[in-house]
C-alpha cells in the first residue's frame, strides 16, 4: 500500500492522504473545489461581502482536482469505477448533473449522491470521494 500526498493541490484538512494505492485499486480522499492557496473554485464575495456559490464551477473544479490526484497515482478519469458525492443542498443536483454529463456517460464510474447538512466550509457545496482501478503501470512510490 502507499499513500500520496500531492504536490501544489490544497493540503488536507486532517491527517490523511489524497490518495491511497491498495489491492489495485487507489482511493481518493473527500476533494473539494478549494484550491491550493485555501480559496475556493466557485465562491465569491463582492465588495458588499455577499457571497455568490456556483456549483457548476465547483463540480468543474472538484472533478480537475480529482483527476490530477488520480494522475499522481498513475490513472485517469476513464480509471474511476465509483464516487460518491456530497451536495451540501440537493437543489444542486441539476447543475451537478449538468456538469458531470461533460465528463462522463453511462458507461462512466458507478455513482452515489446524497445531501449532506454542511462540509467543513461554509462555501463548499460539494465534496467527491472516489475509486479507481490502478493501471498496471501504475507508481507505486510513497509521497
Amino acid at each position: 500500500m502507499t499513500a500520496h500526498l500531492v504536490a501544489g493541490k490544497a493540503t488536507p484538512r486532517g491527517a490523511f492522504p489524497h490518495v491511497k494505492v491498495a489491492g489495485g485499486f487507489i482511493f481518493v480522499s473527500g476533494t473539494s473545489s478549494r484550491r491550493p492557496d485555501n480559496t475556493i473554485a466557485g465562491a465569491t464575495v463582492d465588495e458588499y461581502g455577499t457571497t455568490q456559490l456556483d456549483i457548476r464551477e465547483q463540480t468543474r473544479a472538484v472533478i480537475a482536482n480529482i483527476a490530477d490526484l488520480l494522475a499522481a497515482a498513475g490513472a485517469s478519469l476513464a480509471d474511476l469505477v465509483s464516487v460518491t458525492t456530497y451536495l451540501v443542498n440537493m437543489n444542486d443536483f441539476g447543475g451537478y448533473n449538468q456538469v458531470w454529463a461533460q465528463h462522463f456517460d453511462h458507461t462512466g464510474p458507478a455513482r452515489t449522491t446524497v445531501a449532506v447538512h454542511q462540509l467543513p466550509h461554509p462555501h463548499l457545496l460539494i465534496e467527491i470521494q472516489a475509486v479507481a482501478v490502478a493501471p498496471a503501470d501504475a507508481p507505486t512510490r510513497k509521497e
